[in-house]
This record gives C-alpha cells, structure tokens and sequence, in this order.
C-alpha cells in the first residue's frame, strides 16, 4: 500500500492538491484518464442532429471505429442528436461540444431488458441511455447538454406539479393508481403494484418481465466496475430515474458539471456514488427531484454480499438546489461508507442539509466523515438529519403525513443486519432558516455514536432532538429558535 500511494504522489501541476491538505485519511490523488490522440465526429457517421432523425446506429459505429483505433475523442457537434443507448468503450471520451444536445428516444422499445443494480439490489432493468461496464478511461466531457426524456418515463403526483404540467402530462394517456397518481403506461402501474423500493419482486418468467418493462426505469447514466472514470462541464438532465450512477468504480473525477431534474421527478436522484472507492466530486451543481449528492454501497443482504465499501471520497465546492437531501449517505449502505470529506458546500432550499439515513435490515458500517464549511438556507426540515427508520419517503413526506417515530423502541439483538454510525465530524455548518434544528434519530441496540459538532449556527422554528445516540461532543454550538 505504501507503495502505492507513494507512486500516486502529486505533481506541482497537480490542480486539487489544496483538497489533500491535512485531509484525515489516506487517499490516492484522483486524475483524470488520458486518451490517444485520436478523434472522429459524429456527424461523419451518417449521424444528422436535426432532433429526429435517429443517431443510434451512428454512435455506435463511432465508437467502434474509434476504438479499432485504440481510442481517442468521440466529438458531437452542435446540433440535436435524437438517439437511442449509446454503449461506451474503454479509452473513449464522448465530448459534447458547446451547443451540442444528446437527446434520448422516449421509445421504450429500444431500451432491452439488462442484469444490473438499482435500489441497491441485483435485479433487471432497462437498458441505461448510456452505459459502460468493466471499462478503463471514460470520459464524457465537454459544454454541452444530455437529456433522458425522463417525463415520458415517470409517473406523477398532481401535488406536486402545476394545473397545466399535469394536464400535459396526463393527455398522452396513461394509466391512474388515484385520482392525483398517474403513471405513463399499464405496465408502469402493474409493475408498482409487485415492487419493494422499485424493485419489483418474484418474477419468474421472461413474459412476467416483459409485461413490467415501462416500469423499469433506468438510470441515466450507468458505469458499473469501471475503473478512471471522467465527467466533466457538460449538463445532465432530465433522466428517466437516477441520473449518474458509478457503480462499483474505481478512480473517479466529477468536476464541473450541472445535472438537472425537475424538483417533481421521483426517484430523480442527481449522483449516486455506489460502492466506489477514490472519487473527487467538485465545483458542481445539482437541482433535482430526489436526493443530491449521495453515497451508496448496496442494500440487505445483496449489499452485505458484495461487501464493497464506498471510501476515499471528497466532495467539494458544490451546490445543491432544489432535493431531498445535499449531502446523503443511504439508505442502502449496507457495504459500509467511509473515509468522506465534504466540504465548502452550499445547499439552497433542500429538505434536509446532510441527511443520513437507514434502517434494521441493512447492516454495514457508515464511518469516519468529516463535514466542513458548509452553509445552507431555506431547509424544510432539519440542517442534519439521522434517521435510522426510513421507510422510503422524504423527510417532507413524513412531515406532512403526521408519522411520528416513537420516543422508545425495543432493542433488539446486534448483528450483521444492524446498521451501524459512528465517528462523523461537522464543523463551521451555518443554517439560515429550517424547521427543526437537527433530529437525531438512532436505534437503542446500536445507538449513533461518536459525533461532532463543532462552530454550528443554526436558525430553526423548533430546537434539536436527539434520540439514541451517545458521545456527541457539541462546542461553539449555537441554535437560534425563532416561532
């Protein structure tokens, strides 16, 4: 290991050394790929990027022609490149030149059914409209944009849109589970009906499969066991569940990059960072419909399986817009989480601040996460939030629905299901206005343990709650409430 970590020592030119200052663990520096010095265009494969003529055929010839070549820069020029999944290689950087968009066919039919993860655990979905597997060097670069066409996938809740988006949406069909629930085809409403999570459960068949395929969204962007992998200035958007989805990757570079869904998209979650080890997230923005940056490292028993942690992990100079959480480790974190730095980070309007969350059934380990210099406003629950019963709404929902977690729970026995965290650190977190102060809310076997708070200011309607928890060491704190 020594070693290793001796042959990734930085240069003088090495442009985020400042991030490894005095940083409390161990971590290699995080490069981004190099790739031949190679280049094709898209549009010389037939492509035409009048947004509707179909360009999948002419992806894939580019990529395949590139790579023959050992690699290089897949440029797409401006234009709106109407298409269907784009299936990435090793050694290829897809750039997105400036006014360039990648628009994604809304057709279902040209996204086959793949082996993959979502929610945490193994199960099938639809194809992602780009992906990549066990690749080395990738890269999708660039100032351009990548739309998913989500809204022709999601279902949607009336409440949460407006009188003319609900009708728009609900003229092109579909189905309704209630009055103020609709879902875009039959088969998106049957496969809800069998699904734990959004994933759904006992299918035996192909047929069976087959008869859910609407219901079974991918996410966006999907790059599972890759290893350097590079996203960097373009704008991602509008994906039809998650929109960035490393998973299992090692080496791994988000910088500069904006990624968009609407604040009414479910499960339309802006990164998620699953079981991933060395990743730098900087000097990005996230406005989306689900939880902002998360850290993830699989769910339950297949989570405990595949026993991958996600670990080294800085995130830095981000914003978070609209979400449900701007910094979140969980649910599904069952292969542990640890050795994170958060830093200088801003979240406005979010429901929570860092939200941690979890519950009996999943086991692993969150650890050692030091949270600093983060500021937020306009929180509609609580700037810092552990919530070890999550059942699968947002803090809001929970809120508005009445449900109260009680103040006593019984114990139950420790083992390789319980959820265990422990050793995280918050220092110099100023909030401009939530709800709640902080809820901190543990479980009485495996109470939250060892955490720090340190020059917090904080201004709520009602005080912090703590519940289960021990060894939390508060210095310079100070909570404002104001009714």
């Amino acid at each position: 290991m020594a070693a290793f970590l001796a042959s990734c020592q930085p240069t003088e030119e090495y442009k985020y050394e400042s991030l490894y200052a005095d940083l409390p663990f161990e971590m290699p520096r995080v490069e981004a790929p190099s790739f031949p010095d190679n280049e094709v265009n898209l549009s010389d494969f037939g492509a035409v990027g009048d947004g509707t003529q179909l360009c999948t055929e002419a992806f894939a010839r580019a990529i395949d022609a590139l790579s023959q070549k050992g690699g290089g820069r897949l440029t797409v020029p401006a234009g709106v490149w109407f298409t269907g999944p784009i299936v990435l290689k090793s050694n290829i950087n897809l750039h997105v030149e400036k006014g360039a968009v990648i628009l994604f066919s809304p057709d279902i039919d040209l996204y086959p059914l793949v082996e993959t993860v979502f929610e945490g655990l193994d199960t099938r979905r639809c194809q992602s409209p780009i992906s990549g597997r066990n690749l080395t060097n990738v890269a999708i670069t660039g100032q351009g944009a990548i739309d998913g066409n989500g809204h022709f996938w999601r279902p949607l809740k009336r409440q949460k849109v407006t009188e003319s988006q609900w009708k728009a949406a609900t003229s092109r069909g579909g189905v309704y589970k209630r009055a103020d629930y609709w879902f875009p085809y039959p088969g998106t409403l049957k496969g809800d009906t069998i699904s734990n999570m959004n994933v759904p459960q006992n299918l035996k068949t192909e047929e069976e499969w087959q008869s859910i395929r609407p219901f079974l969204r991918p996410v966006m962007v999907s790059l599972i066991e890759c290893k350097n992998v590079w996203l960097e200035g373009v704008i991602f958007q509008n994906s039809p569940a998650w929109n960035l989805h490393p998973l299992m990757c090692e080496n791994v570079l988000i910088e500069n990059v904006e990624v968009r869904n609407p604040s009414y998209a479910q499960n339309g979650d802006g990164l998620d960072l699953e079981s991933c080890r060395n990743a730098l997230i900087v000097n990005s923005t996230f406005d989306v419909g689900d939880d902002g940056i998360c850290l993830k490292s699989g769910k339950d028993e297949d989570g405990r399986r595949r026993a991958r942690p996600c670990e080294n992990v800085i995130v830095d100079g981000c914003t978070v817009f609209k979400g449900h959480g701007g910094f979140v480790v969980g649910s599904e974190m069952s292969g542990g989480v640890r050795n994170i730095s958060v830093s200088n980070c801003q979240f406005l309007g979010t429901d929570v601040g860092l939200r941690f969350k979890s519950k009996r059934g999943r086991g692993g380990v969150v650890e050692n996460i030091w949270v600093r210099n983060v500021s937020m406003i306009d929180i509609a629950t609580e700037p810092v939030t552990f919530n070890l019963y999550y059942g699968g709404k947002s803090a809001v929902e929970v809120l508005e629905s009445g449900e109260v977690v009680p103040a006593e729970v019984p114990a139950m026995p420790v083992d390789e299901t319980t959820p265990c965290f422990r050793n995280i650190h918050i220092e110099h977190l100023t909030c401009a206005g939530a709800r709640r102060a902080m809820y901190f809310n543990g479980i009485p076997e495996m109470p939250i343990d060892g955490i720090t708070l340190k020059h917090v200011r904080i201004r709520a309607r009602e005080d912090a709650e703590f519940r289960y928890c021990k060894n939390v060491h508060q210095e310079d704190v100070e909570v404002q409430v104001v009714k």
